[in-house]
């Protein structure tokens, strides 16, 4: 089977895999969608050199990605069941059934693991599929099957690589903070994962204020719910929001692009007592005036990365029960021959969504 690989430099490679067989407590599902996501980018902007490779990302396990051979890409899979392996019971997993992967699998007995936050487990063996094991970016694609999450009858195959993602890390975020139809959210950065974020607060009820430097995507955001969008290009975002709120200030935001001009926006736009989360991955070191900017408005602000296994199925059911038109942040639906052309166009992060359509 074909699947996509990153060498490095912006380059893609489609190389030829062996179809995978399940193991001992493993399944093998056919693809249906694999979402692309934009923390990929800084895998696929990584050097192709291995020591720069290494330098890049010391001390953490994504080496494993050059030292033990290509790996295939792709950690929002969703897909059927294809075939089961020794040990899995049915109510596990059952041949044709739709599900979604939660893209990492640990020791399975840390209090991470028990507790359904699996990313967090720190066993040097804890994988991530896309990253340090092979990802959903091919026909095939083999996990434990502990990682299935059952894919709801009405929601798409594309809806479901989705939330085992994007979708599901700006809903994870937004549940931590708990707003509702009382409460002004400033979504900062409408990238695919500010774009679902827009779209759950909206479901949830709330007031949303898109920011993004690109037209494109606020024009996208407006359409799928959010009450106002700025650019920080053409407006202070900290005075806009004032002037929207009567200079009282949002109720919350979320930082969803890594900037470190966005993440100030971010602190900067909200009221006092007002929370902040932080979702995007700064690309450096971020000046916050702790004691001006935080301590003495009483800023809440705290990190959410990915979700746990529970609250993926939750936002499945969420998605259901509220109606939430997952499937509209899709802009770009590709074939995976067409590896190259995708990557490319996310890197120019102009675009919403897009999503491998495998098979």
């Amino acid at each position: 089977m074909l699947g996509v690989t990153f060498p490095g430099d912006r380059e893609i490679a489609l190389l030829n895999f062996s179809d995978p067989t399940p193991g001992v407590g493993e399944v093998v599902l056919e693809m249906k969608a694999s979402g692309i996501c934009g923390s990929d980018l800084k895998y696929y902007r990584a050097p192709k050199d291995i020591g720069a490779f290494r330098a890049l990302f010391k001390g953490l396990p994504t080496v494993a990605m050059r030292d033990e051979g290509p790996r295939i890409m792709g950690h929002e899979p969703c897909g059927v069941v294809a075939a089961i392996g020794p040990g899995v019971n049915k109510y596990q997993a059952k041949i044709g059934q739709r599900v979604m992967v939660h893209h990492y699998s640990g020791c399975t007995v840390c209090e991470h693991c028990r507790s359904g936050w699996v990313a967090d487990c720190e066993a040097p063996d804890a994988v991530s599929f896309g990253w340090t094991a092979h990802g959903g970016h091919a026909r095939y694609m083999k996990v434990p099957a502990s990682t299935l999450v059952p894919l709801p009858d009405e929601l798409s195959y594309e809806a479901g690589a989705a939330i085992s993602c994007g979708s599901g890390t700006s809903y994870s975020a937004l549940r931590r903070m708990n707003p509702n139809g009382s409460h002004t959210v400033v979504i900062l950065g409408q990238g695919p994962v500010g774009l679902s974020g827009t779209q759950w607060a909206t479901a949830m009820g709330c007031r949303v204020i898109a920011v993004d430097v690109n037209n494109e995507r606020l024009n996208l955001a407006k359409r799928i719910g959010a009450d106002a969008v700025l650019n920080p290009n053409e407006v202070s975002i900290k005075e806009a929001v004032a002037e929207l709120t009567g200079g009282r200030g949002a109720d919350f935001s979320l930082e969803c692009s890594g900037q470190s001009s966005a993440i100030l926006d971010a602190i900067g736009c909200v009221k006092r007592w007002g929370t902040v989360a932080l979702v995007g991955i700064s690309p450096g070191t971020t000046p916050v005036n702790v004691a001006a900017d935080v301590v003495v408005r009483q800023i809440n602000v705290f990190g959410s990365r990915t979700f746990s296994l529970s609250l993926m199925e939750d936002c499945a059911r969420f998605a259901v029960e509220r109606r939430v038109a997952i499937d509209s942040i899709f802009t770009d639906r590709w074939a995976l021959e067409q590896a190259a052309d995708a990557y490319a166009l996310l890197d120019r992060q102009s675009s919403g969504k897009g999503v491998f359509l495998v098979s």
